[in-house]
C-alpha cells in the first residue's frame, strides 16, 4: 500500500519534479519506504509514487513502474503505472499470463497489474481481487487509465480542468492542494453533516467535502484518450443482489467457509510482519479464528485492540478469551478524551472529510499501537456487518421481508427467537404497512431526514435554504433484507468506514487488510437467502455456524452487538472536551452557519452512534473549517 499522484496537462512547464515532490511530501506517511518520480518524455505526464513496501521489497518493484507491451525485455516501455494497494491473487493471474507468454523480472503485483492491463485492457479488473486504486499511462495510445476497487478501499481523488485539458490525481486530497488547487469547503456537504450527519453525498458520489476536487467512485475505471479530449467513467463491477440461489443451509455454510478461509489465506501473503485488530466482537474473533486454523503452527503473529475499563462497552473478556483459545499476543491500548483533545487537528487532518464519531478515533489508537510494535499488515473485520446483515437495524427489515411474502408462520418464530435472545429491534404497525408498501416507506423516510433539516433549530435558516438540495438525500426502495444490505454495502454506509480505515492505518503506515471484503464472498453472501444471514434470533447465522468449531461459545453466540464504540458520552462530560465544542460552535456561528444562540446551549454529551449527535459535529466541522 501506498501514496500515488499525478499530472497530466499540455502544458510541461506545469509539470516539474520539484512539484510532484510536493505533492508526494503532503502523503509521505501512506509510504515511508521509498519514493520515486517520472515525467514523460514531451513533459506533458507525470507521477509520483511513495511506497510502502509489502510485496517484493526489492528496488526492482519501486514505482513508478514501466512495462513493455508483453512483458518483453527488449521492446520499447509502453506502460507506467503508479498504483497504491494489493492484489491478493497476484500469483494465480501471474501464472495465467506466463501461459500466454508474459515474461517478469519482480515478484510483485504492480507488475502484473500492467501485464493483464496489456492483456485483458479494462477487463483485467474482473481478475482483481485486492483493494487498488491506480493510474496507467499509455505511451502508445496517450491514454490514461485509472481504477479503483469494488469497494472503495483505498482512495482516488481528482481535479480536472476540462477547458485547459488539465489532470491532477491523488490519493489524498492534501496532495491536490500541495500543487496549488484551491481548498475551498463545499457548502452543501458541510450543511448535510452538520444538520443530517452524513459524512459523504449518498447519491452523487463523485463529489467531495470541497468545491471542484471529486473521487473516482468504488467500482469504477476512468479513461482519458487525450489526443481525442475524450473521458468517460465506468461502472465495471456490480452486486447482483436478486439472484437468490437454492442452495440448503449445509451447502451455504460449507461454501461460505471456503471462501471466508481462502479470503483469509490470500490476505496473508505479505514479506512483512503481519498483525490483526481483535475487538473481542465476532467479526474479528473469526479473522483471528481463521489464522489459527490456517497457521496453527505459528504462534507469533500479533493482536491489537482497544479497551476502555470500567465502560459498560468495554470487551476485554471476550477479547481475553480469544487470545486465549489461540495463545495471542495481544497489546491493547486505552484511548481517552485527553489523547483526542490533544490528537484532534492531526486526526482531522489525516482524514480531511467528516468524521462520523469518535469510533474512528479508537481505531486511529489501535493502528498506532499497531505501528509502534513494528506491525506494517494489519487484517480486520470490516464489510462483515453490511454483507452478512450484523446490525440490529437489519432485523425489521427482514421480519417485513417474511411478511411481504406472506411467510407468516417463519415471521412468527423468528420474531419469537429475537424477542427470546433479548435483542432490540424495532416494530410496530408501520412495518406492517412498510412490508406492503415499500415505495411509500421510502418516501416517507426520505421526507423525514428533509424535515430534520428544515426543522432545524440550530442552523442558521439562510445557509439551510442557501445549500439544501432536496434530491441529495435520497433513500432506498426496500422489499426485501438484501436491497438494504446492498444499500449499505455499496451506496451509502460502509465507504465511510472504509474511508477511516484507510486513512487512520495510512497515517501510521499500516495496510489494513479485510478478508469479509473478498468479491467472490461478498457476490455469494448476497446470493444466499435471508434466512442464512439472520436466523434462529440471531444475526449473522452464517458466519456463526461457520466458526462454531473454532471459536468459543461465548463469543460465536453472543447475543450483544457492540459496534466498536468508545465511551463517547463519558468524554463528551470531560472539560477540556466540552471548551473546545464550545469554542467550535463560536466559529461556526461567527461564519454564519449556527445560530447565535447555540453558545447558549450546555455541551450534550451523546453516545458514538446517536443520531443526534450534534456537538459532536460541530467540534468536527469546526477543526476542519480551521485547519492550516
Amino acid at each position: 500500500m501506498c501514496g500515488i499522484a499525478g499530472i497530466i496537462s499540455p502544458n510541461p512547464a506545469s509539470i516539474t519534479t520539484h512539484r510532484l515532490k510536493k505533492m508526494a511530501d503532503a502523503i509521505a506517511h501512506r509510504g515511508p519506504d521509498g519514493e520515486g518520480y517520472w515525467i514523460s518524455r514531451d513533459g506533458t505526464v507525470g507521477f509520483a509514487h511513495r511506497r510502502l513496501s509489502i510485496i517484493d521489497l526489492s528496488e526492482s518493484a519501486a514505482q513508478p513502474m514501466h512495462y513493455s507491451s508483453g512483458g518483453l525485455p527488449t521492446a520499447a516501455q509502453r506502460y507506467t503505472i503508479t498504483y497504491n494497494g494489493e492484489i491478493y491473487n497476484f500469483p494465480e493471474i501471474k501464472e495465467q499470463l506466463i501461459s500466454k507468454g508474459y515474461t517478469f523480472r519482480t515478484s510483485s503485483d504492480t507488475e502484473v497489474i500492467l501485464a493483464a492491463y496489456d492483456c485483458f485492457r479494462e477487463e483485467c479488473l474482473q481478475l482483481f481481487d485486492g483493494m487498488f486504486a491506480f493510474g496507467i499511462w499509455d505511451a502508445e495510445e496517450q491514454t490514461l487509465f485509472t481504477a479503483r476497487d469494488r469497494f472503495g478501499e483505498k482512495p482516488f481523488f481528482y481535479y480536472w480542468d476540462e477547458p485547459g485539458g488539465i489532470f491532477l490525481f491523488a490519493s489524498e486530497m492534501k496532495a491536490l492542494w500541495a500543487a496549488g488547487i484551491k481548498r475551498t469547503v463545499e457548502e452543501e456537504a458541510l450543511l448535510y453533516y452538520i444538520g443530517l450527519g452524513f459524512t459523504h453525498f449518498p447519491v452523487e458520489k463523485h463529489r467531495t467535502f470541497y468545491k471542484n476536487i471529486y473521487a473516482l467512485p468504488p467500482a469504477h475505471y476512468m479513461k482519458w484518450q487525450v489526443k481525442r479530449g475524450r473521458i468517460a467513467a465506468c461502472r465495471y463491477w456490480d452486486i447482483d443482489k436478486d439472484g437468490i440461489s437454492s442452495c440448503n443451509e449445509k451447502e451455504a455454510v460449507e461454501k461460505f467457509r471456503s471462501l471466508f478461509f481462502t479470503s483469509v489465506k490470500r490476505r496473508l501473503r505479505s514479506d512483512v510482519p503481519i498483525g490483526t485488530s481483535l475487538s473481542g466482537g465476532l467479526d474479528s474473533s473469526s479473522i483471528a479464528g481463521a489464522i489459527h486454523a490456517l497457521c496453527f503452527k505459528d504462534k507469533s503473529y500479533k493482536s491489537f485492540s482497544a479497551v476502555f475499563p470500567g465502560y459498560e462497552k468495554d470487551e476485554s473478556k471476550y477479547i481475553r478469551e480469544v487470545v486465549s483459545a489461540f495463545a495471542l499476543t495481544n497489546f491493547s491500548v486505552s484511548p481517552a478524551h485527553s489523547c483526542l483533545v490533544d490528537s484532534l487537528e492531526k486526526i482531522c487532518y489525516h482524514h480531511e472529510q467528516p468524521i462520523g464519531s469518535s469510533s474512528a478515533f479508537a481505531q486511529y489508537a489501535v493502528c498506532q499501537l499497531a505501528g509502534r510494535h513494528g506491525i506494517k499488515v494489519l487484517l480486520d473485520g470490516q464489510g462483515a456487518d453490511e454483507t452478512i446483515g450484523g446490525y440490529s437495524k437489519y432485523i425489521h427489515w427482514w421480519l417485513q421481508e417474511l411478511v411481504s411474502h406472506k411467510k407468516f408462520k417463519q415471521f412468527r418464530k423468528e420474531k419469537k427467537a429475537l424477542a427470546g435472545n433479548n435483542i432490540a429491534f424495532e416494530w410496530g404497525y408501520k412495518n406492517y404497512v412498510a412490508a406492503c408498501a415499500p415505495g411509500l416507506a421510502a418516501l416517507a423516510l426520505q421526507k423525514r431526514e428533509q424535515r430534520r433539516l428544515a426543522v432545524n433549530s440550530e442552523i442558521e435558516p439562510a445557509f439551510i435554504r442557501a445549500f439544501d438540495n432536496r434530491d441529495g438525500c435520497g433513500k432506498p426502495f426496500v422489499s426485501r433484507l438484501n436491497d438494504i444490505l446492498y444499500y449499505n454495502t455499496m451506496q451509502h454506509g460502509l465507504e465511510e468506514l472504509l474511508c477511516y480505515a484507510d486513512r487512520n492505518s495510512m497515517a501510521h503506515g499500516i495496510e489494513l487488510r479485510l478478508p469479509f471484503l473478498s468479491h467472490e464472498l461478498v457476490e455469494f453472501l448476497f446470493s444466499v437467502p435471508g434466512e442464512h444471514k439472520i436466523r434462529e434470533g440471531y444475526t449473522k447465522w452464517i458466519l456463526r455456524e461457520s466458526m462454531k468449531n473454532e471459536l468459543p461459545a461465548t463469543v460465536t453466540w453472543r447475543k450483544d452487538k457492540i459496534g466498536f464504540e468508545p465511551p463517547q458520552m463519558q468524554w463528551m462530560k470531560q472539560h477540556s472536551l466540552q471548551e473546545r465544542i464550545h469554542d467550535a460552535k463560536q466559529k461556526l456561528s461567527a461564519a454564519g452557519i449556527l445560530k447565535k444562540d447555540v453558545l447558549n446551549i450546555s455541551v450534550r454529551p451523546r453516545a458514538a452512534y446517536d443520531q443526534e449527535n450534534r456537538d459532536w459535529r460541530y467540534l468536527i466541522a469546526a477543526t476542519l473549517l480551521h485547519l492550516p
